[in-house]
């Protein structure tokens, strides 16, 4: 069991959860979240947002029962994690947007200090987040409130995007950048159950065939998912 150091509320039912210890992690990657006994029966899957060398925080956003709890816990409540999981981010080198839509910023400061020469695109529904925090470790963040951050990304300029959020979102940037030089990741976010690949409950559609979102990614090529019609 770990401690919590602080459990932030920033708006739009988003928080963010610092909890001390010595945890291993890298961009991309997630760990289960529990601050419960009995119900609800699982665990939270929730992505690393940061990670130092006497604490790790998380980024989520309450939209059920399990992430209630969390909202409710305080200074010195004990929660358990269990991770890291999953394949994240690959370090890549180049020109590199990282676009993440609502709660999918949530992987993405990570990748902000993990890489070099990056630009910050972030869309939110009324109320914009941690731009400053943002701005620390990149080039420029654009936002925009209320309309799709699309709309303001040209695939382009960059010789990687870095995605995370609503799967329309994301399937859209992956057009966008077809037939392109363009390479586009994105971070799926499926419902899981165990966290490392058992259950099947997570099961993500490539070209490939069927992968597990929880051990096969999160973070998959772009081109290679097939996205929902």
């Amino acid at each position: 069991m770990a401690k919590v150091i602080s459990n932030e509320y920033l708006g739009e039912n988003m928080y963010i959860l610092k909890v001390s210890g010595i945890f291993k992690g890298k961009m991309g990657q997630f760990y289960m979240l529990r601050a419960w006994e009995n119900y609800p029966l699982l665990s939270r899957p929730i992505s690393i947002h940061d990670i130092g060398e006497d604490y790790i925080s998380f980024l989520y956003k309450v939209v059920g029962k399990g992430t209630k709890i969390l909202s409710e816990l305080k200074p010195f409540d004990e929660i358990k994690l269990e991770g890291p999981y999953g394949n994240g981010f690959k370090e890549v080198d180049g020109k590199i947007a990282l676009v993440g839509g609502g709660i999918g910023i949530a992987p993405l400061y990570l990748a902000a200090k993990t890489l070099k020469n990056v630009d910050v695109y972030m869309g939110f529904r009324k109320k914009a987040v941690l731009e400053d925090k943002f701005k620390k470790y990149s080039n420029e963040v654009n936002i925009t409130v209320g309309r799709n951050i699309t709309d303001i990304l040209d695939v382009n300029k960059y010789d990687y995007i870095l995605t995370c959020g609503p799967e329309i979102m994301m399937k859209k940037i992956v057009a966008m950048a077809k037939g392109t030089n363009t390479k586009v990741y994105v971070s799926i976010e499926n419902k899981m159950a165990c966290g490392v690949g058992a259950c099947l409950v997570c099961t993500c559609k490539t070209k490939q065939g069927n992968k597990k979102t929880c051990k096969d990614g999160p973070v998959f090529l772009g081109e290679e998912v097939l996205f929902d019609e």
